[in-house]
């Protein structure tokens, strides 16, 4: 098939040569690229679009640059194109059966990062990154009204996104729940706790709740968690950003069960 195919009308796009070479860099799943067939053959960032596309078994599509314009959101196309494969999320027992293995593995650790309605795709890879690398066992996301895996959450967590599991909840409440009923204790990262994070017992399995970039962890997702932890400020801003908390508040929980 020569050409873009309708039904993909919600598809996530990158648009522009060196978006689309950034995508190919760090793998970001690719169903194809659209590419302009008036492009010059001569144009370099053209010939490095089409060797890793190669490389990486890529198909591109010709197509004309009025279709390109047709779909393109931003109008940044440059006659190139990419829509990102969806990406494959999990469900809750497969983030819980990880979780198992990890405390049977480390002494009793495990860690789960519960968002509470991120909305920034850059924030949730940042965050993703920092999960990884702490060896948390999944991430927990609403299915509605939050960031959800895309090219930027890729490109923000170098690739880590595709090495955690993540899963999308109908409702972040009864996720708790259950968490609890696992044996987990549920930590919420907020302003308004008592104790510092330094102050708080994060050993063994623990879920660690991040709020929204603007207004925090939501009231009746705070009241269901079984404490409150919150980072010692010395400076005049108000607060970090929700990745840097979390990777802040992870490297905590790593310390605390360290072996």
């Amino acid at each position: 098939m020569n050409y873009y195919d309708e039904s993909d009308s919600m598809a996530d796009f990158i648009e522009g040569k060196r978006p689309v070479i950034e995508a190919l860099r760090t793998h970001v799943p690719l169903k194809y690229i659209l590419m302009a067939d008036n492009l010059s053959q001569g144009d370099s960032l053209v010939r490095d679009i089409q060797r890793k596309a190669k490389n990486l078994d890529v198909p591109i599509k010709k197509v004309s640059k009025k279709k390109l314009d047709e779909i393109s959101e931003r109008g940044s196309h440059q006659g190139v194109m990419a829509e990102a494969a969806p990406f494959n999320y999990v469900n809750m027992t497969t983030i819980l059966d990880a979780a198992k293995q990890s405390a049977e593995e480390h002494d009793g650790r495990a860690l789960i990062v519960v968002l509470d309605h991120i909305t920034d795709a850059g924030n949730l890879g940042a965050i993703a990154r920092s999960a990884e690398c702490v060896g948390a066992s999944g991430i927990v996301i609403p299915n509605k009204r939050a960031a959800r895996v895309t090219a930027a959450t890729y490109k923000s967590s170098a690739g880590a996104i595709s090495h955690i599991p993540v899963t999308q909840v109908a409702n972040l409440v009864s996720t708790i729940e259950r968490l609890k009923d696992e044996g987990f204790w549920v930590a919420a990262a907020t302003e308004h706790a008592s104790d510092l994070i330094w102050q708080s017992n994060l050993k063994g399995k623990i879920a660690l709740v991040m709020g929204n970039e603007g207004e925090g962890v939501s009231r009746l997702v705070l009241e269901n968690c079984d404490f409150g932890v919150k980072l010692p400020q010395v400076g005049e801003i108000s607060s970090l950003n929700v990745a840097q908390a979390s990777t802040a508040c992870m490297y905590e929980w790593l310390r605390q069960n360290w072996e």
